[in-house]
């Protein structure tokens, strides 16, 4: 065989690969989307026209309101965590709770932001170790120091609340929890990222994947009957529910050697046989604007394929060791799309590939070359197929990005797509290069920003 004609040959054979992985990924995207609409339109037609829609403000009080416990695990975080409990305590209309917030003793920066705030419901808890460890293994401290404080006489809470040390919260969050967690054992509310106008590429792919997976894909989630997985932020357990977590691990709630711990909280709790609830619900009748979590996100390309790859090898590699595969067809499904992150990044760069392959065989022939490669009518076919659902897919990225952030946003969120496909390669590289390393991994965090100007959104 000639080697224009090999070339040729293989070519054909990368690009069937891509294109049969991309078509079962399309489809499986499509059947969410389709879920998701039959459902709105369902909801529309029977529970809309009987029931009038709620809002924040608006919920029935609880019936037996409570002290909400607020976690805030931090390590590096003394130029974030000060604005960020001074703006949480501000903010939070609720009128019982607490803040713990953790930080290691090698870190007195951070520790001295945190008492700088001077306020008695703030509690700084110590993690007499050095720093970093886990999330998780912060975390773990914070929830020792919840139980003692109980131990010693103060309310027991109602529920625990998680947030980051750069998060951005609702003032009717705590409300909202107040009253939710009566009804389940989980509630998360949607994460939306802000937009940075200092990095509208790789921080704003962010928010259109936030935008379609927390408007869209957790709906889908808890429509089918699977569990909840937890963000880390702008989400709430109920005490008796975690304290059942902690008693089945040892007394501590949160897997320790786990790299997305928030995570496998969620479906560890599905698994108990819990209710796990997503709210998205305007805060006001005639507002737009949802409760939710905000903050900033990785503004550069490196810290974002750092993050990423945490969730791919707490996800899709660690989770797949971890929790296995187990529930019903619904809960089976959605694990099956939380972990396809590395078999993705290489259908992406197989199709990659495959065009740069195609391209230059196309230059080649038209400068005179002997070569000509024509797909098969099967290839042909899936190009067909995957260019019409790849069409579709960029309808609605665009149409929930748009919903979420406006129009603008929107349409950045069209050539967004590339950066978010580089990044997801990198991340499933990184992902798999620390997936081989013995024991838990250490704190692999960003550096945060925390927003400024952002009052208006309550």
């Amino acid at each position: 065989m000639s080697a224009p004609l090999l070339l040729s040959e293989i070519t054909g054979e990368i690009a069937l690969f891509a294109a049969v992985g991309a078509a079962l990924f399309a489809f499986d995207d499509l059947l969410v989307d389709l879920i998701y609409f039959a459902r709105s339109g369902w909801r529309t037609l029977t529970v809309y026209t009987r029931y009038p829609r709620a809002f924040a403000d608006g919920l029935a009080a609880p019936r037996h309101p409570g002290r909400l416990a607020v976690l805030i695990p931090a390590w590096d975080e003394s130029t974030v965590i000060g604005a960020m409990l001074r703006a949480t305590l501000t903010r939070f209309e609720h009128d019982d709770y607490r803040l713990y917030v953790g930080h290691y003793r090698n870190d007195p920066a951070t520790a001295a932001a945190i008492l700088e705030v001077g306020d008695p419901r703030v509690r700084l808890v110590t993690v007499d170790t050095d720093g970093p460890t886990t999330k998780a293994d912060c975390l773990n401290h914070l929830y020792t120091a919840l139980v003692a404080d109980e131990a010693a006489g103060e309310p027991r809470a109602k529920a625990v609340v998680l947030h980051d040390a750069e998060d951005l919260v609702h003032p009717l969050e705590l409300k909202l929890f107040d009253r939710l967690v009566e009804r389940a054992a989980l509630v998360q509310l949607p994460v939306l990222p802000l937009p940075d106008p200092r990095s509208r590429w790789v921080s704003g792919h962010y928010a259109d994947e936030f935008a379609e997976s927390h408007v869209k894909e957790l709906v889908v989630r808890e429509a089918v009957g699977a569990a909840i997985p937890l963000a880390g932020v702008g989400c709430a357990i109920e005490r008796n529910a975690i304290e059942r977590l902690a008693l089945d691990n040892g007394g501590l709630p949160f897997a320790a050697a786990s790299l997305t711990e928030d995570y496998e909280l969620g479906l560890r709790l599905g698994a108990l046989g819990l209710r796990t609830m997503f709210v998205r619900i305007p805060a006001r009748a005639g507002s737009r604007v949802v409760v939710a979590s905000r903050g900033h996100f990785p503004a550069d390309l490196g810290a974002a394929v750092r993050q990423k790859a945490r969730w791919i090898g707490g996800i899709a590699l660690s989770g797949w060791d971890r929790l296995g595969w187990s529930g019903g067809l619904g809960e089976r499904w959605m694990r099956m799309r939380d972990r396809r992150g590395p078999l993705a990044a290489l259908l992406l760069v197989t199709g990659y590939i495959a065009l740069l392959l195609w391209l230059q065989l196309a230059l080649a022939e038209m400068l005179g070359a002997p070569i000509a490669f024509r797909p098969t009518p099967l290839l042909a076919a899936l190009l067909w197929i995957n260019a019409w659902l790849l069409g579709w897919r960029m309808v609605m990225r665009f149409a929930f990005t748009s919903y979420a952030y406006g129009l603008s946003e929107g349409l950045r969120s069209l050539p967004r797509l590339l950066v978010g496909n580089l990044i997801a390669i990198l991340a499933a590289k990184r992902a798999l290069a620390l997936h081989d390393r013995d024991g838990p991994q250490s704190w692999d965090k960003t550096r945060h920003i925390f927003p400024v100007g952002e009052a208006a959104l309550r």
